[in-house]
């Protein structure tokens, strides 16, 4: 990645009740990016001739189209960082769709248009037609492998590295826009900003320690970094996923547990007894044909999301994200007799004295 950055696109930001404790805003900010662990990520590579930008040719009105359809070679370096990621025995699976309608993870090679990645969940408010990662340059050339695990990083949910605010580093802020305001970059100081320059929540950060050595830190030349004086030669990471990456990443998804998830029986509510960032999952298995409702209760901030069992995999069915609302997370869907299907509930924050709890009917 040396030389040629991963530029991000700031997202909007999330609407949430005024006035939150500190407490429960920091929980919200650190994991609402995130999936529920045990989801499967399906991916599709864009593939038609309509699968362009359309630009403007500098210097003229006219415009002309540039295609997102990578080779087989690119496509097969995305594959092998898709597996590698999974290789560390997370509790998230990725499956290459072709179906772009069926894919959360939409993947084009627009060349020139930077390499880059919505952030976990963000991916599910772009459009099934457009992008939600994208690579500008050649990921099969020496050293470039780096991108394509850098860019999962961020559809995992994790942000850059030299942005924590435990990194510490002083930047020369001048050097650092004038670097990548030239080539191979040419980005504005509002990008350079937004990737570089600005410091993340504590809650956003990858984990309570600066890792230099992180797949999600970007090299950085000399003259650059004033402070710590032992990157004022340049920052070098090796481009690969570091023992720190690896810990995080399973925090947030530990592999998932062998045993089936207790039923979540209709009409009985399921205390959740969980702590912040934790997870509960349930089996449904419904005894009728007919609509139902699954639901959070209690003083709680909490993510609930519905799968149905397809062929041996869970396939997304419903969702709702109560994180920062006078209310609580409900579900409605029509479910099949004879079907299996999954309630996994992911819990942000719990402020009041009462028991969180999830409940079918």
């Amino acid at each position: 990645m040396t030389g040629r950055y991963c530029s991000l696109t700031q997202a909007p930001a999330p609407v949430l009740t005024p006035g939150l404790a500190a407490e429960r805003l920091s929980a919200l900010v650190g994991g609402r990016p995130k999936w529920v662990n045990g989801t499967v990520l399906h991916y599709c590579f864009f593939d038609g001739d309509d699968d362009a930008s359309v630009i403007h040719v500098p210097g003229s009105a006219s415009t002309r189209r540039v295609s997102w359809v990578g080779d087989e070679r690119q496509r097969e370096a995305v594959r092998a960082a898709f597996r590698e990621w999974h290789g560390l025995g997370i509790g998230i699976s990725f499956t290459e769709v072709t179906d772009r309608s069926e894919a959360e993870l939409r993947i084009g090679f627009q060349l020139g248009d930077g390499s880059w990645s919505a952030v976990g969940k963000d991916a599910l408010r772009i459009g099934i037609n457009d992008r939600t990662m994208n690579f500008g340059w050649d990921l099969t050339a020496p050293g470039e492998r780096a991108t394509a695990l850098h860019q999962i990083g961020h559809a995992l949910g994790m942000l850059h590295e030299h942005q924590s605010p435990c990194a510490g580093i002083h930047w020369d802020d001048e050097a650092v826009h004038a670097e990548l305001a030239g080539p191979p970059n040419f980005w504005s100081r509002e990008t350079t900003e937004f990737n570089i320059l600005r410091k993340l929540e504590p809650s956003e950060a990858n984990g309570t320690l600066w890792d230099p050595q992180s797949i999600m830190e970007y090299p950085f030349p000399s003259g650059l970094i004033l402070e710590p004086e032992e990157f004022r030669g340049g920052l070098v990471p090796p481009g690969t996923l570091s023992p720190l990456d690896k810990e995080y990443v399973l925090r947030w998804y530990p592999p998932p547990d062998a045993p089936r998830p207790p039923v979540l029986v209709p009409f009985r509510s399921a205390p959740l007894r969980l702590g912040p960032g934790e997870q509960a999952d349930f089996t449904v298995e419904p005894a009728g044909t007919r609509e139902y409702t699954v639901a959070a209760f209690g003083d709680c901030d909490a993510v609930v999301v519905l799968f149905e069992e397809r062929d041996g995999e869970p396939r997304y069915l419903a969702g709702d994200d109560d994180g920062g609302a006078p209310r609580n997370a409900r579900v409605r869907a029509r479910l099949v007799k004879g079907r299996r299907y999954f309630v996994r509930v992911r819990l942000y924050s719990g402020w009041g004295p009462g028991e969180t709890a999830v409940m079918c009917w």
